[in-house]
Order: structure tokens, then C-alpha cells, then sequence
């Protein structure tokens, strides 16, 4: 497995180019499911987990060719509605084609996608949708197989236990095809399912409201392909801007939207960073001492949990004590260990992490154990005294594209080490 080799110390300076969102990539490129014809993505991130979903869709019969930033799908009836484990063990995202297939064809099997490394994250939200839009839902063997009796979905109201954001999408999409208007009630409201809804509209879907908690479909009897370029990736930008302030740089980030960062820019706000939009991105400058700031995940607009763990270690660094509280999933301070390693004075009591900041990091071998937490560790190794290794860098290709690439062009140390044992 490969490893990152970071040299620590240097202060990151410069511009670079944000990448298309991955969390907005996936659900994307299922809904290329719903229309026969040919499809193109454009701004869609050379990541691993883009290129499972695409052998996923292959394996239905559909065709994936992807150029550079230029994803092509041609899509045909599918003939087995079927997302075997193989596939989705892999990426727990791949539960997207579930509303989709379910919309066209009138069923679909697809296995479940149990937990991961960060916590449980089950499907119920999804399937009880589902069933109020006319479904029958059996589980065999770890698969869930669902049958739509009279062919097509029908619209329903829909109130969701929670705030789900894949459940969310996989029942709009599902709904595009349904028989009359289904509405979602306690919809998830991150940019991500705003794009989704712009990718279904521009195929002559009928969707309103995403963006806040109520959803209105339309169904429709059928939609065409579409030619779409996907947003900035908002969790790579706000990776970038916690880099740049732990090293003390001046960093600007293009292509980004700022409203989509409001979150994680008054935190950095209240540490003692500079964040302000600058043209079409934001530019990020950190000097002085840092300071303590509490820091509580919450569904967007509030704190995003996927930006918890590089925001820790920004607080290591500052001076005073700060509390991280940790209110979406149940498993997500696996990089304190890690941390700690490295010097960090760092406590966990359940959902909560206690910060105390320190003078420096010293470098150290660490693992990584998720997407978010292998970013917080490259953060780490950048402001870190001396060499840092950071091992099973994979996790980190599932969601960032060429990050060694760009904070090398920043001014960073760091290198990707092919083969490195684990």
C-alpha cells in the first residue's frame, strides 16, 4: 500500500484549483440510470470511489469512459437491477442506484451496505420511503430486494426520521419517476442534494424545494440524458483552508463557493484566521497564535462532521482548551490516536473530545483509518517537527485527487511512496 512521506515545517503558499465534489459525483452518476442515451459529466474528480460507482453501472450494462475530468456514461436497459457486495463492501455510496433502479425498472436487489470504519449508517430512511411510495421490501442473505407490485412507484408523502442526506437522494430520484407528487418531509438540505436536483431538472424531472427541509417531486413518465458539470467539492476546499492556516499561510482557493463553507469559516473566524471571499474562491491567511474554539457537527447549515477531524487538528495547535462534540456518527475520533502520537494532548469521553493545545507536533509513522481522518493526519505532518509517514494512504484516495500533487504545489514537503508496507 502506498504512503505519504511529509517533511514538516513549511508554510503553504499560493493558489490552487478546487476539484469536482465526489459526495456530489455519485449520486450524480446513478442518476444516468433514469434515461436511455448519452450522458456527460463534466468537473467529476479522478477519485476511487468515482471509478467503483462507474464499475458498478458497467456491470448493469451501461458503458463508463472517463477522460481527465470528462466522464462519458452511455446508458441502456438494464437487464439485471442488481448491486452485488462485491461492489458495494467497497463504497457504501453504491446504495445510490437503489432509488434510481427501483424508479425505471420497477424493482432492484442491493446489497446491504452494513457499517464502516466511522459507525453504523443503516438504509432504514431509505427503504421506508420506499414503502410509502408503493414498494414491498424483503431481506435475504444481506441483500435487500425490493418489488414494486404494480409496476411504478407511486407519490407519497414522506416524513423522515432524520435528516439522511444518501436517503434523501435515493428517494428523489426514485420519485422523478413516480406516479404523481411525493414529498419529503425532514429532507436532508446540503449543497450535494441541491446539485442533484439541477442534474434531474436539466433531464425534465419536476423538483422543488431542495436545499431546505421539505421536497416536492412531480413524477414524470420519463427523462432525457444530460450534460452537466459538477460542483467544487466543498470538503476538499475546506481541507485546504485548514491547511493553509495550521502552516500559517496564505492560501486562495478557486472555483469554490463560499456560501457552501459558512460553517467552517466562522470556526476558523473565531481561531484567529483571515477567511474571506476573493472572486470566484476564498483566500485563507493565518498569523499569530491560534485560539480555542468549541466545534459541535451538526446537518448542514451547522458544522459538517466530514470537516471535524481536520478542524481538531487546527485546535491542537491553538492555544487553550477546546471541546469537539460529535453528534452524526458514533465512531469518528479514530485519528485521535494518532494524533496523540504525534504529541497531542487529546481526551475522548464518547461523543466528545477534549483539545488542549500544544506547543508543536512531532513527527511520527501514523495510520490512517477513514477519508476525513487521513486528511487530518496529512495536516498533522505539514506544522509537524521533523518527518511524518502516514500509511494506508488509499482511504485518502477515495475522496481527495491528487493531494500530494497540490500541497506540493503550495510549498509542502511531501511525497507519495509507492508500495509501502502497513
Amino acid at each position: 500500500m502506498d504512503s505519504f512521506r511529509i517533511r514538516g515545517g513549511a508554510r503553504l503558499e499560493g493558489s490552487l484549483r478546487v476539484s469536482g465534489a465526489k459526495n456530489a459525483a455519485l449520486p450524480i452518476l446513478c442518476a444516468a440510470l433514469l434515461a436511455d442515451g448519452e450522458h456527460r459529466f463534466r468537473n467529476v474528480p479522478a477519485l476511487r470511489d468515482v471509478a467503483t460507482m462507474g464499475q458498478l453501472l458497467e456491470t448493469m450494462g451501461l458503458t463508463v469512459v472517463q477522460d481527465g475530468s470528462v466522464l462519458d456514461i452511455t446508458s441502456r436497459a438494464v437487464n439485471e437491477p442488481v448491486a452485488p457486495y462485491e461492489l458495494v463492501k467497497k463504497m457504501r455510496a453504491s446504495v445510490l442506484v437503489l432509488g434510481p433502479l427501483v424508479a425505471r425498472y420497477g424493482e432492484a436487489t442491493v446489497s446491504l451496505p452494513g457499517g464502516c470504519a466511522i459507525g453504523a449508517r443503516p438504509i432504514d430512511q431509505h427503504l421506508k420511503g420506499l414503502e410509502a411510495m408503493g414498494a414491498k421490501v424483503d431481506l435475504d442473505h444481506g441483500y435487500v430486494h425490493v418489488k414494486v407490485p404494480r409496476g411504478r412507484l407511486t407519490g407519497a408523502e414522506v416524513v423522515l426520521d432524520m435528516p439522511t442526506v444518501t436517503g434523501t437522494e435515493n428517494l428523489m430520484s426514485a420519485a422523478v419517476l413516480a406516479e404523481g407528487r411525493t414529498t419529503l418531509v425532514n429532507a436532508a438540505r446540503e449543497p450535494e442534494i441541491e446539485e442533484l436536483a439541477r442534474v434531474l431538472n436539466k433531464m425534465g424531472a419536476n423538483v422543488t424545494g431542495a436545499g431546505t427541509d421539505v421536497i416536492v417531486i412531480e413524477g414524470r413518465e420519463g427523462l432525457e440524458p444530460v450534460d452537466h458539470a459538477i460542483m467544487a467539492d466543498r470538503i476538499e476546499a475546506g481541507t485546504y483552508m485548514v491547511a493553509a492556516a495550521a502552516t500559517k499561510g496564505n492560501v486562495y482557493l478557486d472555483g469554490v463557493t463560499f456560501d457552501h463553507l459558512e460553517a467552517v469559516a466562522a470556526k476558523m473566524r473565531q481561531a484567529g484566521c483571515e477567511v474571506e471571499r476573493e472572486g470566484e474562491g476564498v483566500r485563507v491567511v493565518a498569523e499569530g497564535d491560534l485560539k480555542a474554539v468549541d466545534i459541535k457537527t451538526a446537518p448542514h447549515p451547522g458544522f459538517p462532521t466530514d470537516m471535524q477531524a481536520q478542524l481538531m487538528v487546527l485546535m491542537v495547535m491553538a492555544k487553550g482548551q477546546s471541546v469537539i462534540e460529535e453528534t452524526i456518527f458514533e465512531n469518528r475520533f479514530m485519528h485521535v490516536p494518532e494524533l496523540n502520537r504525534m504529541g497531542a494532548n487529546i481526551s475522548v469521553h464518547g461523543r466528545t473530545a477534549t483539545v488542549k493545545g500544544v506547543d508543536s507536533l512531532q513527527g511520527a509513522s501514523v495510520m490512517a483509518t477513514d477519508l476525513r481522518a487521513s486528511a487530518s493526519l496529512v495536516i498533522a505532518g505539514l506544522l509537524a517537527q521533523g518527518e511524518t509517514e502516514v500509511l494506508r494512504v488509499y482511504h485518502i484516495d477515495r475522496g481527495y485527487e491528487h493531494i500530494e500533487e497540490k500541497l506540493a504545489g503550495l510549498g509542502a514537503t511531501i511525497e507519495r511512496v509507492p508500495g509501502a508496507s502497513a
